[in-house]
């Protein structure tokens, strides 16, 4: 069983976890059909357990016809069943608790899958009709009604309205088969609030919420005006009061939140996590930061910041479903993430990308906070090349085939490399191809090197869990780094307990301050004990 780290007594568990993200669908099969399933988690449990994480985040596993990986979802109360059952689920969730590992779940409210219950009688039901009332149903403009209600512009590119040969048009800020539900109609907020309680009810400990900030939309629809406020569909004050019920019922059963937030807004931001509201919010400040020392210090500190102004504790993320790999990212020139920067043929250094991501483990997971790692960044998986004729991914197509899409992230994980399709447990080719010599990066092969991306992961989190240092206070609920002296292109903070990061981003050799014993390095310091470019170690003073 996993053990408990010292502060665990005087702070709740999530302020400082190590959580990691599972996408079912590409973590493990394990019944051979090419299609990740959670017989295939179940079996990996003791995985999770020796890389030391607190939690593990799902995304969807429910009913959908997978227009858009699950994030389409046609019954929030069955399990897909190219994952398994719900009884499959239930079990999964309390088997990992035995092994103390807590579970969150993702629910996903600003949509539905166009197959969900609701919006099939809302199509059937026709224009007019109390069914329609749950969605955003409207006339076109034009004189025959052929041109979209308004000029909003989707998340995956294009105009978000789909017209139904009734004439009547419905909003899909996503893929067309995902149309957007109507939060102002009472019934909308009942099932969520529903839906949450169905799963804290099996065991849960959490929930992950997609896209939190676009639930809300001005009644009017109107068309977008850049820099009008409040936005039409984003970060409308309505969201708290729905997310103030939320926590409500959270509460009831110790469970704990963590919001989709993507806001340039820091104090905007900071409103989610007021004491009422989200547990949590995913830090895509430092997700999609370069890797710059400037960048990362400054990122660093208005993380820090806007969390400390509502008491809250930051989370730290270098990589999700939907971006670019780590690796391949530091690996190019832009360093940074940017959904519409992402084109084919990017030039990557992939010693180089893998160099800096070791290093960039050892600086997140130093920073006071949550961790959330997704699956496969610990064994230094780069994002893979997918043949134009095997890409699943609708932001690919709704982009006219510009964006090579996020379906690079998420190919199934390589388990045994002497094993037909890298030991992911598939009889048959995998539902996404694995790249030419992707068994190079198994698990097993890494298990026995001590100088692999899993060991240093493993100890990186064995050191996080062991050391109260970097454990919480409770109150405000995060321990402070603080900033050292260092040369430019160098960070070097303290925590508390006399525990030292220092990362090299320079050109130079860096000196490291004075110390008494090296705890964990990136990589190998030089003959002169310094710290080389792109390396970090974690040091006791």
């Amino acid at each position: 069983m996993a053990a408990n780290r010292p502060s665990e007594a005087t702070a709740p568990w999530w302020r400082d976890a190590a959580i990691y993200q599972i996408y079912v669908r590409s973590f493990a099969d394990g019944d051979g059909d090419g299609t990740g399933d959670l017989a295939g988690v179940r079996a990996r449990l003791p995985y999770l357990v020796e890389l030391g994480v607190d939690a593990l985040w799902f995304t969807p596993w429910y009913l959908s016809p997978l227009a858009d990986g699950g994030y389409d979802v046609a019954d929030y109360r069955t399990i897909d069943p190219a994952f398994g059952t719900l009884a499959e689920a239930e079990k999964l969730i309390a088997e990992a608790r035995e092994l103390g590992i807590r579970t969150i779940v993702d629910i996903v409210p600003n949509h539905v899958s166009d197959q969900h219950p609701w919006f099939r009688a809302a199509l059937e039901a026709g224009s007019g009709s109390p069914e329609r009332d749950l969605f955003h149903f409207r006339k076109g403009r034009g004189a025959n009604g052929e041109i979209p209600p308004n000029d909003w512009v989707s998340e995956f590119g294009g105009t978000p309205w789909t017209r139904l040969d009734d004439g009547e048009w419905y909003l899909h800020l996503f893929a067309t088969q995902q149309p957007d539900l109507n939060w102002a109609h009472p019934a909308v907020r009942r099932e969520h609030e529903d839906v949450l309680r169905f799963w804290f009810e099996r065991g849960v400990a959490g929930v992950r919420i997609d896209s939190a900030a676009l639930l809300a939309k001005d009644p009017a629809l109107p068309d977008f005006t850049l820099g009008s406020d409040p936005h039409p569909f984003v970060d409308r004050d309505e969201l708290h009061d729905i997310y103030r019920s939320w926590r409500a019922i959270a509460d009831e059963y110790d469970g704990v939140f963590v919001g989709e937030v993507w806001l340039p807004d820091t104090e905007r931001f900071a409103r989610y996590l007021r004491p009422d509201e989200l547990h949590t919010a995913f830090n895509f400040n430092f997700l999609a930061c370069p890797w710059d020392p400037e960048k990362l210090r400054t990122a660093i500190d208005d993380t820090l910041s806007e969390h400390a102004s509502v008491g809250a504790p930051a989370t730290w993320v270098l990589c999700n479903h939907d971006v670019t790999r780590t690796v391949t990212r530091y690996g190019r020139e832009e360093t940074g993430f940017d959904f519409a920067a992402k084109t084919f043929g990017t030039p990557t250094d992939l010693a180089l990308g893998t160099r800096r991501a070791r290093a960039a483990a050892l600086l997140s997971l130093a920073l006071p906070g949550a961790a959330y790692l997704y699956q496969g960044e610990e064994l230094g998986l780069p994002e893979a090349d997918i043949p134009l004729d095997r890409i699943q991914d609708p932001m690919h197509f709704r982009k006219n085939g510009t964006d090579p899409g996020r379906d690079g992230c998420r190919v199934p994980m390589p388990w045994a490399a002497g094993e037909p399709y890298a030991g992911f447990g598939a009889n048959t080719e995998t539902w996404l191809p694995q790249p030419d010599g992707w068994s190079g990066y198994a698990a097993d092969i890494q298990n026995g090197d001590p100088d692999s991306m899993l060991s240093l992961y493993r100890e990186a989190l064995r050191l996080r869990r062991s050391e109260p240092g970097f454990g919480t206070d409770g109150e405000p609920g995060i321990r402070r780094l603080t900033w050292l002296d260092a040369p430019p292109g160098v960070l070097a903070f303290a925590r508390t307990d006399g525990l030292l990061c220092v990362v090299n981003l320079a050109a130079e050799a860096a000196e490291l301050p004075p110390h008494s014993a090296v705890l964990l390095t990136s990589g190998p310091l030089d003959e002169a004990g310094r710290l080389p470019q792109d390396t970090a170690v974690w040091l006791r003073a």
